[in-house]
């Protein structure tokens, strides 16, 4: 842990991690923002301030899904540093203090102010305030107050961003997200469900060097993150351009990984980068194990019907989805991750997870990390 008053370079230092490991980690980072690679310089000097970020995580109509995953998240030593510079001064699953201390925390946080809202699960709007009441509090008043004083907001998870659970059909509880309630504060929506924790940390990358959050949808959403549909960056693409398709389960498409899209995968109506970053420090995400994408990046997705093929027409013109046609030749495994438009995302997204590119180097281009110490002894 950091101590107080500690700059990153000197924890790192104490680690024993050399300050190119931290500028390697730094440009990945820039990577995975879809940031010019020179950004990473800004980025090391963000994270080397002493000063810590504070934020208070509120958990309201939710499973603690998305905090299980920000804890549980393995990440390298930097990662793990960039968390370690934020100061959580309230967060009700993981905090010592509990009943009036625990509500005593929240009040001090807020009322010294600057601080990062993230919150957790849906805000109920139905009744007098009887739903999701914590300590005499309805969740919409409890969210009011906590974001007030707050510089920026970020909701983690289907049901903070659009409800998610709570707001299916029949919705009893009137379930809203964060952004339908607060309208004078920015607010950045991180989907999923659970939502990918490096693509928290990439957020709060983003604030701590610009402070402010990342270009964003319509939706909200940060576009390093969820600025692709899955579809084009799917590493099963291969098999749907070339008309191979799963028809049912353990079937010998299944077994050969062939393309999910007429088992219901919502992979061409969600837009995410899990094929890039996937789960679990990379290792795997929902389709590379067998089982369609459900959508969990998009408001409403708890009333799709799981198992039923989207509609291509009702999404993008015929001109411009691809033809459905017999494959001239074998595809390898290879070349179906590297199809459509998937090189470019797969490399700025694939920073946030791709861990072992922080001691490899490019065989074609001067290395970030050189560029930057460059910088760095120029400008002493």
């Amino acid at each position: 842990m950091l101590r107080l008053g500690e700059s990153v370079q000197e924890f790192l230092a104490r680690e024993g991690m050399s300050r190119r490991d931290f500028l390697k980690f730094c440009s990945v980072m820039a990577g995975a923002l879809a940031l010019p690679h020179k950004e990473a310089f800004a980025i090391a000097k963000a994270l080397e301030s002493p000063k810590r970020l504070p934020v208070v995580w509120l958990e309201l109509q939710d499973c603690a899904g998305c905090s299980e995953a920000f804890l549980r998240s393995s990440s390298p030593t930097a990662a793990e540093l960039v968390l370690d510079v934020l100061s959580v001064d309230y967060h009700e699953t993981i905090m010592a203090p509990s009943g009036f201390q625990a509500e005593k925390s929240k009040e001090d946080a807020i009322a010294a102010g600057g601080y990062v809202l993230v919150v957790e699960g849906s805000i109920s709007t139905a009744g007098v305030g009887e739903y999701c009441c914590v300590a005499g509090k309805s969740s919409r008043y409890i969210l009011e107050e906590a974001a007030k004083n707050a510089v920026a907001v970020i909701a983690v998870g289907n049901c903070a961003t659009f409800g998610g659970v709570p707001a299916a059909n029949p919705n009893p509880t009137g379930a809203v997200g964060v952004w339908n309630i607060i309208k004078d504060k920015p607010v950045v929506n991180i989907p999923g469900c659970p939502m990918n924790p490096a693509n928290l940390t990439a957020t709060v990358v983003h604030f701590l060097t610009y402070g402010s959050l990342p270009a964003m949808d319509q939706l909200n959403r940060p576009l390093f993150a969820f600025g692709r549909r899955i579809h084009d960056n799917c590493e099963r693409r291969g098999h749907f351009d070339a008309g191979e398709f799963v028809m049912e389960w353990g079937d010998d498409g299944h077994r050969a990984g062939w393309c999910l899209y007429k088992m219901g995968c919502k992979g061409p109506t969600s837009y995410h980068n899990c094929p890039t970053i996937r789960f679990n420090d990379g290792v795997n995400w929902p389709i590379g194990a067998g089982h369609p994408c459900i959508g969990c990046s998009e408001p409403g997705f708890w009333d799709w019907e799981v198992y039923k093929p989207v509609t291509l027409n009702a999404i993008t013109p015929p001109t411009t989805y691809p033809s459905v046609e017999k494959p001239v030749r074998e595809i390898s495994p290879a070349s179906i991750a590297i199809s459509g438009t998937a090189v470019g995302a797969i490399a700025g997204a694939a920073g946030a997870f791709a861990y072992s590119s922080l001691t490899q180097r490019s065989k074609h281009t001067k290395p970030v990390v050189e560029e930057i110490e460059s910088e760095e002894s120029a400008e002493h």
